[in-house]
C-alpha cells in the first residue's frame, strides 16, 4: 500500500489544496507567536516618544518624553532599597562648516527614584523636591518627561546661525553603590537612548 503524505491529511474535492494551505498558514502563525513571546517578555530599555526644541521670547527650551521599561534586576534592586537615578542631558551646538561645531550650552537633570517600604510608596526627587507615588509605573512616568526645559537664553543664539541639540536619557549606573557597579559592564543595566534634534530658525 502506498504511503500517505503526513504533511496534510487528504481531503476530497477541489477545495483540498486551499484547506491544506490554510492549515499550514495557521500552523506557521502559531509557531511565530510562540517564538516571539519570550522576546516580548524580555523587552526593556528606553524609547524616545517625543523630542522638540522650541524658541521662545526668553531663549530656547526643550520638551521630551520617553517610555521606560526597567529590567528585572533594576526593579529588584529598587524593592530591596537601592535608589535608582535617571539622567537627562542636552547639549546645544552651533553648526560651523569651517571648524568643529561650537558648543553653546550643556544642561543636565537628574531624578532619584526610591521605594519607601513603611508607606509602600515610591518617592521621586528632583533638585531637592520630593513627590510620592502609589505605584512604580506612576513614579517612572514622573521622571520620563519634561516640558519647557531651558537650554539657552536669547542672547546666546545668534541670528541666522544653525543650531541643533544632542539629547540623551539613561539610567545612571554611576550613582549605584560601589559593590553593585563592579562588573556591570552594560548588559541589562544599559538602559538609555540618545538623539539629535534641529533647532527651528
Amino acid at each position: 500500500m502506498p504511503a500517505t503524505s503526513a504533511r496534510c491529511p487528504p481531503l476530497p474535492g477541489p477545495v483540498a489544496g486551499r484547506r491544506c494551505g490554510r492549515w499550514w498558514v495557521a500552523l506557521c502563525l502559531c509557531w511565530a507567536l510562540a517564538a516571539g513571546l519570550p522576546l516580548l517578555a524580555r523587552a526593556q530599555g528606553v524609547d524616545l516618544a517625543s523630542l522638540t526644541a522650541e524658541r521662545t521670547d526668553g531663549g530656547l527650551t526643550l520638551d521630551f518624553a520617553v517610555r521606560i521599561n526597567l529590567p528585572r534586576a533594576a526593579e529588584d534592586a529598587l524593592v530591596r532599597g537601592v535608589p535608582l537615578y535617571f539622567l537627562a542631558e542636552a547639549t546645544l551646538l552651533r553648526s560651523r562648516w569651517y571648524w568643529r561645531d561650537q558648543r553653546v550650552t550643556r544642561v543636565s537633570r537628574s531624578w532619584r527614584v526610591a521605594y519607601q517600604p513603611l508607606t509602600n510608596t515610591w518617592r521621586v526627587s528632583l533638585a531637592g523636591l520630593n513627590q510620592n507615588f502609589p505605584t512604580l509605573p506612576e513614579a517612572l512616568s514622573a521622571v520620563s518627561r519634561s516640558a519647557g526645559w531651558p537650554l539657552a537664553e536669547h542672547h546666546q543664539l545668534e541670528v541666522g546661525k544653525d543650531y541643533y541639540v544632542q539629547f540623551s536619557y539613561r539610567l545612571d549606573t554611576t550613582q549605584l553603590p560601589g559593590p553593585m557597579q563592579f562588573g556591570l559592564g552594560g548588559g541589562d543595566w544599559a538602559v538609555g537612548v540618545s538623539r539629535e534634534v534641529t533647532v527651528p530658525p
